[in-house]
């Protein structure tokens, strides 16, 4: 992957005597040398397979949307500019239960043409390892796979598009903890594209195209199975689904009008381009639920065929089951 790194810089976050979060600043920017672009590398590769991630824009009174504004002007040196941030994401941060100690990364570089600002915090692990007279030493590490305190900012769309509600992305973290929250209110932000509601409505759409064609129920799952390929494929390499390709790979109706033209007559809410949902895409050729101890996935094929519902007294039947399960009830009967 060819990455150019501008400037990166790492200060540490950790607690003092009195338990308190504290910065430790680094006293100048790093080198940009091979071990600088690779940590970079794998920062932006990480951050990039992230799934679930949030996505926003600065509020107009963010302070550190004035700093980069500043910093990108050439009237904040990127050292002083980290060095605001980390104080800023600090004192936020010393407000809520979860915080914690690591190595805060503040990388400013280009990927296939895109200019990036990068902030997290990586978690700072120890390992063991052996020495050359086989002696068994302490080291540290950075455990970048596990990084769910990270955002970056589109800086090429950011300066581009001013209207954009996406050019800021986070990770939302694990579940239980406000990270997301944290995270704008530290970079004064709001959220903007909700990925999972765009993924929604393009599920949605899709069943109303398929209705107002009045395709039948062949014509129908072979038409899911077109948007399912080609949004899997889309998550594959790493890609947004991009309405208007969609709709090229899609057949249009007896009247000649395209998925595209039905979206745009109809009204639909749809961004020209956003990140598919694995867990949206995955219900156009399968039914999930879970629930009450039970969990069940069966492809939508099935229903009528192998799978009958009832819904009078919702109930499944199931005709045939998987070996390996009937191997496990026929044992446990």
């Amino acid at each position: 992957m060819s990455l150019y790194l501008s400037n990166v810089i790492l200060h540490q976050l950790s607690k003092n005597d009195q338990d308190e979060l504290c910065v430790n600043f680094r006293a100048e920017l790093l080198d940009n040398d091979a071990s600088t672009e690779n940590l970079v590398a794998e920062l932006h590769r990480v951050f990039h397979a992230k799934a679930g991630k949030g996505f926003g824009f600065f509020k107009s009174d963010s302070e550190c949307q004035q700093w980069l504004q500043a910093q990108r002007k050439g009237e904040l040196s990127f050292y002083d500019f980290s060095q605001q941030c980390a104080q800023r994401l600090k004192n936020e941060l010393a407000k809520y239960p979860f915080a914690e100690e690591g190595i805060l990364v503040f990388a400013e570089y280009q990927s296939l043409a895109t200019n990036y600002l990068f902030i997290g915090i990586l978690p700072l692990n120890q390992s063991l390892k052996v020495t050359e007279g086989l002696d068994i030493s302490a080291t540290e590490y950075l455990d970048i796979t596990k990084m769910d305190i990270a955002a970056r900012i589109d800086l090429s769309s950011y300066e581009t598009d001013k209207e954009s509600n996406r050019y800021l992305s986070y990770v939302k973290g694990r579940v239980g903890r406000k990270v997301a929250d944290f995270f704008l209110d530290f970079l004064q932000a709001e959220t903007g594209l909700d990925t999972k509601v765009q993924n929604q409505v393009l599920m949605q759409a899709v069943d109303d195209f398929c209705a107002d064609a009045k395709l039948d129920k062949q014509e129908v799952t072979e038409y899911k199975k077109k948007v399912y390929d080609y949004c899997s494929d889309q998550l594959k390499s790493g890609e947004e689904v991009a309405v208007r390709e969609l709709s090229g790979e899609l057949p249009s109706s007896e009247d000649g009008s395209s998925f595209w033209d039905f979206t745009q007559e109809q009204g639909y809410q749809l961004e020209e381009q956003f990140p598919a949902d694995r867990a949206t895409v995955r219900k156009l050729t399968k039914f999930v639920g879970a629930g009450g101890g039970l969990n069940l996935s069966f492809d939508s094929l099935l229903l009528g065929e192998r799978v009958f519902y009832d819904p009078e007294t919702d109930t499944l039947t199931i005709k045939g089951t998987p070996p390996n399960l009937r191997d496990q009830l026929t044992r446990n009967r």
